[in-house]
C-alpha cells in the first residue's frame, strides 16, 4: 500500500471560510519541495456538484482546468503555482457529488453484495480510497479538506481523514488546522476564543490538531501563543502566525520564518535538507520593489468578483516579475461600454490611461458588444492587446465586421441567425446534450508559424496548452481573414482549428488572441512566455 511510503499531512479550516487554507497548503508544499521532497496536494471539496464547471463564477470563482480535462477548484491553481513540480490532474481535486455517485453506482452494480451502503463505511472508504490512489510514488501528500469544521457537509471527509490517520500508523499522518485569530479594536486585543472553540469542534469529531496556524492582520506575541497552545492542547512552538502578507507569494517566507516546516518535518520523523528559498526571496523583492509600473485594462463580465479571473491576475503579476515591473489591474465591466450612448468617449474614458488591454474568457452574450468595442479601441489606438478564449473571439468577430467588410459578423453563441458566423459550433459538438461533453477541455497542442509574435515569445514551434470553450473560429472564414490582414498563426494539428491569432508588427505593436487559457499554466517562478511578452510589449507602449 502506498501509506508505507507516504506521509500525510491534512489541512483543516475553521471559524470562518475563504481564510486560506488552500494558499496555507501550497505554501507549506513549496517549502517542503524546497527541501528536496516529493510532494502532491489534493482537494476535497463537500458540495454535490459534480465539479465547479456549471457553478457561476460570482458562487464559487475561478474554475481551474487540468491536463487532463478536469474542470476544478481553484485552489488547483494555487497548488501549481506555489509547487514547480507539480502538474495537478482530475484526482488532486474531488467533490462529495462525485464521491456519492460512484457508491451509488457500486450499489446498483452490485459491488456491496446486498448490503446496506452507509455513509461508514462505504462513503469514507470511497474517499479514502481516492486519497490512497494520488498519494502512490510521493514523499508527502497533502490533504486539504473543504469547508469549515462544523458544517454538516464536511463530515463525511473529516471522518475519512481521521480513519486514515489511523491507517497509516504513527509518523505518517499530521493535522494542521487553520483558524482566524481577531483583532478587536474597541478592546486592543487579539482574541483566541474562536480558535479554542474550532478546536473544540474538531476534537469533537475526533481529531485532534498537531498545528495550528493562526491568520491574522498582525504578529502574535509569545503571550497569546502559549495561550492558544494551553486550551488547545498544542506545544506552543507549533502555534504559527499566518499574518496578512502583501504578496502572496511572502507566504512560504513568512512560515518558514514561523518553523511550520521545522516543525511538519519533525512530527513526521523526516530526515531533510534546510529549504533554499532564494528563488521565492527573488519573487518577492521582485514584486515589491519593481523597476517600473504598467496599468493593464481587464474588460470583462465578472470585474466585480476578482477571484473569477484568478490565475489570470496571477499570471499578469508573473508576467511584471519577468519584467521587473509591478503591473497595476483596471476591472472594467464590459457591459458599461454598451449602456452608455456616448460609448466611444466613455471607452477612452476608462482606457485612455491604460498601457494594455486584455478582454479575456467567459461565456453567454452579456456584455460581449462591449468587449468587442473595447478591442476596436485597443486596435486602433496602437495598444498591446491579448485576447483569451472569448476574447480572442471577440477579436475575430471586430475584425471580420471593421477590417474585413463581414458587416453584423458574429458568433452562433450571441446570433444563432447571423450571416457571417465567424465564431461558431462544430457539428461534433452540436448534439451533445451535457454542457460540459460539449466543450473542448484539457491541453491540445498549437503548431506557431516560425515567423510569428507567438513563435517569438515561445521561443519554439510545437506548444501545448490548455483549453474551456465550446466554440471555435469557422474555417471557412479564415481565407477571407487572412486577406484582411490577420495572421492565423497558431493551428491545432489534429482537428485543423485555430489556436492563435494576432497582427504583424507592421500593423500593430503587440496583437494576440488565443483560444486556449495559457494563465493556468503561469507559474511566479516560471511566467508564461505570452504573459511576458505583453507586459514587455505595455511596457514598450509606456515609453513611447
Amino acid at each position: 500500500m502506498a501509506y508505507k511510503h507516504t506521509k500525510f499531512i491534512f489541512v483543516t479550516g475553521g471559524v470562518v471560510s475563504s481564510l486560506g487554507k488552500g494558499l496555507t497548503a501550497a505554501a507549506l508544499g513549496a517549502l517542503l519541495e524546497a527541501r528536496g521532497l516529493n510532494v502532491t496536494i489534493l482537494k476535497m471539496d463537500p458540495y454535490i456538484n459534480v465539479d465547479p464547471g456549471t457553478m457561476n463564477p460570482r458562487q464559487h470563482g475561478e474554475v481551474f482546468v487540468t491536463d487532463d480535462g478536469a474542470e476544478t477548484d481553484l485552489d488547483l491553481g494555487h497548488y501549481e503555482r506555489f509547487l514547480t513540480t507539480l502538474t495537478t490532474s482530475r484526482r488532486n481535486n474531488f467533490t462529495s457529488g462525485q464521491v456519492y455517485d460512484t457508491v451509488i453506482k457500486k450499489e446498483r452494480r452490485g459491488d456491496y453484495l446486498g448490503g446496506t451502503v452507509q455513509v461508514i463505511p462505504h462513503v469514507t472508504n470511497e474517499i479514502k480510497e481516492r486519497v490512497m490512489a494520488v498519494s502512490e510514488g510521493r514523499d508527502i501528500t497533502i490533504v486539504e479538506v473543504g469547508g469549515t469544521v462544523g458544517d454538516i457537509e464536511s463530515l463525511p471527509f473529516l471522518e475519512a481523514v481521521r480513519q486514515l490517520s489511523f491507517d497509516v500508523g504513527d509518523n505518517n499522518a499530521l493535522f494542521i488546522h487553520l483558524t482566524y485569530v481577531p483583532y478587536i479594536a474597541a478592546a486592543s486585543e487579539l482574541k483566541t476564543k474562536p480558535t479554542q472553540h474550532s478546536v473544540k469542534a474538531l476534537l469533537e469529531i475526533g481529531i485532534k490538531p498537531d498545528i495550528i496556524v493562526c491568520r491574522t492582520d498582525r504578529p502574535l506575541n509569545q503571550d497569546i501563543k502559549k495561550k492558544i497552545g494551553l486550551f488547545c492542547n498544542v506545544r506552543t512552538n507549533r502555534v504559527v502566525t499566518a499574518e496578512d502578507q502583501r504578496t502572496i507569494y511572502s507566504l512560504p517566507l513568512a512560515l518558514h520564518a514561523e518553523g511550520l516546516d521545522d516543525q511538519v518535518v519533525e512530527a513526521l520523523k523526516i530526515w531533510a535538507r534546510q529549504p533554499d528559498l532564494s528563488a521565492w526571496e527573488k519573487v518577492v523583492h521582485q514584486t515589491l520593489r519593481p523597476h517600473d509600473e504598467v496599468r493593464v485594462g481587464i474588460v470583462g463580465k465578472y470585474t466585480d468578483l476578482v477571484e473569477s479571473y484568478k490565475s489570470l491576475n496571477e499570471a499578469l503579476k508573473h508576467g511584471g516579475i519577468a519584467n521587473e515591473c509591478r503591473v497595476n489591474l483596471e476591472y472594467i465591466d464590459s457591459e458599461t461600454f454598451e449602456d452608455n450612448k456616448e460609448g466611444a468617449e466613455l471607452i477612452q474614458d476608462k482606457l485612455g490611461d491604460c498601457d494594455g488591454v486584455l478582454v479575456p474568457g467567459g461565456f453567454g452574450h452579456r456584455g460581449i458588444e462591449g468587449k468587442i468595442a473595447a478591442v476596436r479601441w485597443a486596435r486602433e489606438h496602437k495598444v498591446p492587446f491579448f485576447g483569451i478564449c472569448l476574447g480572442m473571439q471577440c477579436a475575430v468577430i471586430e475584425y471580420a465586421r471593421d477590417v474585413c467588410g463581414a458587416d453584423n459578423a458574429n458568433s452562433t453563441e450571441f446570433d444563432p441567425e447571423t450571416a457571417h458566423p465567424v465564431i461558431h459550433l462544430m457539428e461534433a459538438q452540436k448534439s451533445v446534450a451535457d454542457k460540459g461533453g460539449s466543450m473542448r477541455l484539457g491541453s491540445y497542442q498549437c503548431n506557431l508559424t516560425p515567423d510569428s509574435v507567438a513563435f517569438q515569445a515561445y521561443g519554439k514551434r510545437l506548444v501545448a496548452e490548455r483549453h474551456r470553450h465550446r466554440y471555435e473560429l469557422n474555417n471557412s472564414y479564415r481565407e477571407r481573414l487572412v486577406e484582411g490582414g490577420m495572421h492565423l498563426s497558431g493551428v491545432n494539428p489534429d482537428l485543423d482549428l485555430v489556436e492563435v491569432i494576432e497582427l504583424a508588427p507592421s500593423q500593430h505593436p503587440w496583437f494576440v488572441g488565443v483560444q486556449f487559457h495559457p494563465e493556468y499554466r503561469s507559474r511566479p517562478l516560471l511566467p508564461h512566455p505570452l504573459f511576458a511578452a505583453f507586459i514587455k510589449a505595455a511596457l514598450e507602449h509606456k515609453q513611447r
